[in-house]
């Protein structure tokens, strides 16, 4: 065989020196003209294909559901079950190598990793790629678990200890925190006293011999179980604003450690233990940002998010943890400014949330802001209100969180009410619904809470479920309309050809938001609306319709994978723009994609495809 054979395309480029050559004493090379069929389900299949030159669609009866290019493979799958399903024409002129099923076969024996690649759905490709960065994923620290970091031990105390008792306790132990035991409650409570509470001890006026230490804990515990990866321990640290952990399991699980109301705490996770540890620059970003009394200083935290996110993308931090990650610096963020903008009494009386991929912790990069705000029924805001809510829009731009073309945001009306004009709204919505109304209830549906009363976002999220309820019970009509808008972009299987156009010409540019990101989104957020599930999050939502029978879970699987894939690859291609001095556009260019990376995004749009077809039968959508 021609020595040029490209043994950097996936697969083959998990081979090894001596399966390469098996390879090359086995290969042979075929010429199809434009229009001949290569493959088709009346065909033995006696060799895989791997194109040289020119290009093969795939078709399901008359549809195309693939195109193959230079560097791409095909039939993996019907090679190995001996048939293929679907039939594969030369789209122009072809010349591939084929290779025998015998050495195919061999290979898959051998080397699990190329087997996977070649022929497995996307979750087991994905997890066989994941295989083969094992050795750099596991230099990332993110990965290990709380059990792995150091652990302080855990010291406990009777809620009627007096506070210097308890002193004497820190200076015995060389410790900073000791666990707090109330017997008096029922039932018993668990909570934490540390150093940090002593002030709170002194402000009470009570002398410390005889102050429990009960009165100034913090109840209740804030803990994480061993076996947690310590990424997830430190963004619970983030969003509960705590400098510790208790690391505990329930009883039923058994293991070492002291054993208290149901709990056994194996120790505490102190946050300078964590982070010496991890080794990231996160609690310095969150430190920046609670101490920040000046607009100018947030402004360098926000920018030292996206440093953040560079340094953990490299590290082979999995996209869906730097996701939650970001979810709560941002937060942590947008809490601050909205404290520093508004008095104190707005701020007590209102909720500030954001929404979309924000609100369902899918975001990474800096994208168009989503945000409301819901004021207490019968509260007064100041007279400044508009102005407050200019000046927080104009911070987050200046933060490098782009104006809502929509104008989504707190300084338009529309998105700021009490809560019985938000209800009100939200009737009007589903009273009189149109693309416009059907949308703009979807972006509210992933609301989340960053800053203020967060029960006023709760009492609202439970009003709009009734209303919705009401609204859609049996009204089939309803949730079409709300669905239909899966097919707002155009349909998955017509982006082949922006991968491989045919005739030699260049691939076009590809929006991953337009073609994958958001009819999976949105189909599992109609069937979320359907179903009355809860959740936020579009992974949390796939989790809850699996749970309640509504989603198979192989579906649920494919779906979760795709969407991982999707923004994994967009974070990717924003990084190269934000380093080549681009904008962040979301467009990603097929050209500058690896064959891998090819094979995996073909694979995620073919599963965005079949969710939608599932969806228009779900909800009739070829009725409207």
């Amino acid at each position: 065989m021609p020595s040029a054979f490209n043994f950097n395309a996936s697969p083959f480029d998990c081979l090894s020196t001596e399966e390469q050559q098996r390879v090359r004493n086995s290969v042979d090379i075929a010429y199809f003209p434009r229009g001949e069929v290569i493959l088709d389900t009346s065909m033995a299949v006696t060799h895989l294909f791997i194109l040289i030159k020119g290009h093969v669609q795939q078709f399901d009866g008359d549809e195309v559901v693939a195109t193959y290019g230079p560097d791409d493979s095909f039939d993996g799958r019907g090679l190995v079950a001996g048939k293929v399903a679907d039939r594969f024409v030369a789209a122009e002129e072809v010349v591939a190598y084929q290779l025998a099923r015998d050495t195919v076969t061999e290979l898959i024996h051998t080397n699990a990793t190329f087997g996977a690649l070649l022929f497995s759905d996307l979750s087991n490709k994905l997890s066989a790629l994941s295989e083969r960065h094992s050795q750099h994923e596991l230099q990332s620290l993110t990965m290990a678990q709380v059990q792995d970091a150091f652990l302080r031990p855990a010291h406990v105390v009777d809620a009627r200890s007096d506070i210097v008792s308890v002193v004497k306790v820190f200076a015995g132990q060389h410790t900073t925190a000791v666990l707090v035991e109330d017997r008096a409650c029922v039932p018993p409570r668990l909570g934490i006293f540390t150093n940090t509470g002593l002030q709170d001890a002194i402000l009470t006026g009570i002398p410390l011999d005889v102050l429990p230490v009960g009165q100034v804990a913090s109840f209740p515990l804030v803990t994480v179980p061993p076996t947690a990866h310590v990424f997830d321990a430190l963004t619970a640290m983030i969003r509960h604003k705590v400098r510790r952990l208790v690391v505990a399991r329930p009883l039923a699980e058994g293991g070492e450690g002291t054993e208290r109301e149901g709990l056994q705490v194996v120790g505490i996770l102190e946050q300078l233990d964590l982070l010496s540890f991890l080794s990231n620059h996160s609690h310095l970003i969150t430190l920046k940002m609670a101490e920040a009394q000046d607009l100018g200083t947030l402004q360098q935290a926000a920018g030292q998010i996206t440093r953040l996110i560079t340094l953990l993308h490299r590290g082979g931090t999995r996209v869906a943890q730097i996701a939650r990650l970001v979810q709560e610096l941002n937060a942590r963020l947008f809490e601050r400014t909205w404290q520093l903008l508004a008095p104190p009494d707005l701020v007590a009386n209102s909720c500030l949330f954001v929404m979309g991929s924000e609100g369902r912790g899918e975001q990474l990069l800096k994208t168009d802001q989503d945000n409301g705000l819901v004021l207490r029924d019968g509260y007064t805001p100041p007279a400044d209100l508009e102005g407050i809510c200019a000046r927080f829009s104009q911070a987050l731009i200046d933060f490098g969180y782009p104006e809502c073309p929509g104008r989504i945001m707190v300084n338009n009306p529309v998105w700021r009410h009490a809560e019985s004009a938000f209800v009100e709204q939200i009737k009007r919505w589903l009273l009189m619904p149109d693309a416009d109304t059907l949308i703009t209830l979807a972006i509210f549906m992933d609301a989340h809470a960053v800053a203020g009363d967060t029960s006023l976002l709760e009492g609202l999220r439970r009003a709009t479920r009734q209303t919705v309820a009401s609204q859609a019970a049996g009204n089939d009509a309803l949730l079409a309309r709300f669905a239909s808008a899966i097919d707002a972009f155009g349909e998955a299987g017509g982006w082949w050809n922006r991968l491989w156009p045919l005739g030699g010409g260049e691939a076009q540019q590809l929006n991953l938001k337009k073609a994958g990101i958001f009819p999976l989104v949105h189909g599992v957020r109609s069937l979320a609306l359907a179903t009355q599930v809860e959740a936020i999050g579009t992974v949390e939502r796939i989790e809850a319709l699996v749970a309640a029978g509504k989603l198979p879970p192989v579906v649920g699987t494919e779906l979760t994978d795709s969407l991982h894939f999707f923004m994994g690859l967009k974070l990717k291609t924003g990084l190269l723009a934000l380093e080549t001095g681009k904008p962040v556009s979301g467009d990603i260019d097929p050209d500058r994609l690896s064959p891998l990376e090819r094979d995996l995004l073909k694979d995620a749009l073919g599963a965005v495809k079949r969710f939608k077809a599932m969806l228009r039968h779900r909800f009739h959508l070829d009725a409207i």
